[in-house]
């Protein structure tokens, strides 16, 4: 990993490292030691040598085993017993599907890395912060990773998957004068440093991401509102990813602490006649773009499948581990964890298409129409979102909660439109999906990483430009604390910075 700061590197660091992942059921695949609550105990993990010496890999390997077979034996003693003394579970289907063992030993070949020049670069992009002086936070940091999974199992499976990942991001904060910390982010995601864009092309993305804080700064914040909304490609992506796809995941539709939202749904129409949506983690690019969530087998030695989880607005699947839920008794290859953790069905590469479309530099007018039509003041166009979060659980209100970045007012009476800042959308998933009216042509991709229950992994969505005609926003909360007193070294009275200019500390957010 590399980081840099305002011209100057952060760290350096090059890791090297081994761990292994020992999996363990007992008792059948009917009922075993991860029935509900108790899933955690299907799993020990530690550290292994870094060496080729084999006696030390496996002494470690025998001590995880050992380890593990006195986690599970006592935690499938509390499944059997729980199962008798509860009522009975309304979806009964076996805790472990059978599948296919799969074979295959790929060959491990790290792309080339240009340490020394990437140093470099990573100085001068991060340099290029220094020319603005209400940037109190900017980093610029670069993950390269070249990993090798091995797969071994009692069933047969053997599998050994290398893999390379270079991602790119670029972070810059400033905080306006009412206390509202402003963030933007911009990632870039490829198999090897080559891969990505050139430097030129990545230091106008940070004269853009200044000129956006500049203006974020002086914009006014934005009121409670609902109606007419437009979400760009790549906010529309992470708008599906959060709001649709998590409640798409197979164990969700089993587990009765979740909301299961979508689990008797099959069948039905849940989006718009026009939308079909697919995961499929098999892709690997788009529009010229390589999509993050791609991957050859899951983390269950399943093969990735191209999955159809809505045809014509109607709900046709679900993406699924090798944990049955009722009438998926299979998986579809996309058990999905981070070491350490259980796999269970995540999305890979989320896509959206449609089927009624119109040029995407229609859609701003279809916007202003739609308002017209409502007769609201104004209609507001979400052009960049950077995350979001939704609650899926039945303790709590089925909502979610999308954080945009740049939201403009766009006005029907040929005013210009007007960047506002400090608001989230907010809703629940069955009304806010309704509500979709019409799509751009063109697809955006939007590469992340996903956090959820079986850890991080990293994810893509693909969708078009989508107009909604309602979407509720509400204020953002935010601290009150000052901006800086003094300018930043470097700079006096807001003029260039000189030759000179000192480093800011930084925190690096991985």
């Amino acid at each position: 990993m590399l980081a840099g700061a305002y011209g100057s590197l952060l760290g350096s660091n090059n890791v090297h490292r081994r761990f292994a992942d020992v999996t363990m059921r007992v008792g059948s695949p009917d009922l075993d030691n991860t029935h509900g609550q108790s899933r955690s105990s299907g799993v020990t993990s530690g550290t292994l040598p870094i060496g080729d010496d084999q006696d030390a890999v496996a002494r470690v390997l025998w001590e995880l085993t050992d380890r593990e077979y006195k986690r599970a034996v006592p935690a499938l003693m509390n499944v059997r017993t729980n199962t008798a003394v509860r009522a009975e579970e309304e979806d009964k289907s076996p805790d472990f599907s059978k599948e296919k063992p799969q074979t295959r030993i790929g060959e491990a070949s790290a792309a080339p890395f240009d340490r020394a020049a990437w140093e470099g670069e990573i100085k001068r992009l991060s340099a290029t912060f220094r020319k603005y002086p209400d940037v109190y936070f900017a980093t610029v940091v670069l993950q390269v990773a070249n990993s090798n999974s091995r797969m071994v199992s009692n069933e047969g499976t053997a599998l050994v998957s290398p893999s390379s990942s270079t991602r790119l991001i670029m972070e810059a904060q400033t905080r306006a004068d009412d206390g509202m910390d402003l963030l933007r982010v911009e990632t870039f995601q490829a198999p090897s440093a080559k891969g990505l864009p050139a430097e030129s092309e990545l230091t106008a993305k940070i004269e853009k991401m200044a000129a956006d804080l500049n203006d974020l700064r002086k914009a006014p914040v934005a009121e409670p509102y609902d109606g007419p909304a437009l979400l760009s490609g790549r906010a529309s992506a992470v708008f599906f990813h959060e709001v649709l796809g998590h409640r798409l995941e197979g164990h969700r539709q089993r587990d009765e602490e979740e909301g299961q939202t979508f689990t008797k749904k099959i069948g039905q129409e849940v989006l718009p006649k026009f939308l079909s949506v697919v995961d499929d983690p098999t892709i690997h690019e788009m529009g010229g773009v390589k999509l993050a969530g791609t991957y050859d087998y899951d983390n269950e030695g399943s093969p990735a499948q191209r999955v159809e989880v809505i045809k014509d607005g109607v709900l046709k699947n679900f993406l699924m581990s090798r944990m049955p839920i009722k009438n998926f008794s299979v998986s579809n290859g996309h058990g999905r964890n981070q070491p350490g953790l259980m796999p269970t069905g995540r999305q890979g590469n989320l896509i959206v298409t449609s089927t009624q479309t119109v040029p995407d530099s229609q859609m701003r007018q279809k916007l202003i129409d739609e308002v017209k039509k409502q007769g609201k003041p104004y209609g507001l166009y979400f052009d960049d979102i950077q995350g979001g979060f939704t609650i899926t659980t039945r303790q709590l209100p089925q909502a979610f909660q999308v954080l945009p970045v740049m939201v403009y007012k766009v006005y029907t009476d040929g005013r210009p439109d007007e960047l506002v800042r400090g608001v989230d959308i907010v809703g629940t998933p069955l009304a806010a999906l309704t509500r979709i009216l019409t799509t751009g042509d063109q697809p955006h991709v939007f590469n992340g990483v996903c956090g959820a229950e079986s850890g991080q992994v990293p994810v893509a969505a693909v969708a078009p430009s989508m107009l909604f005609s309602e979407m509720e926003v509400q204020k953002r909360g935010h601290q009150h604390e000052r901006p800086p007193l003094l300018p930043p070294p470097g700079f006096k009275d807001n003029t260039a910075p000189s030759k000179t200019a000192s480093q800011t500390k930084a925190e690096v957010k991985p």
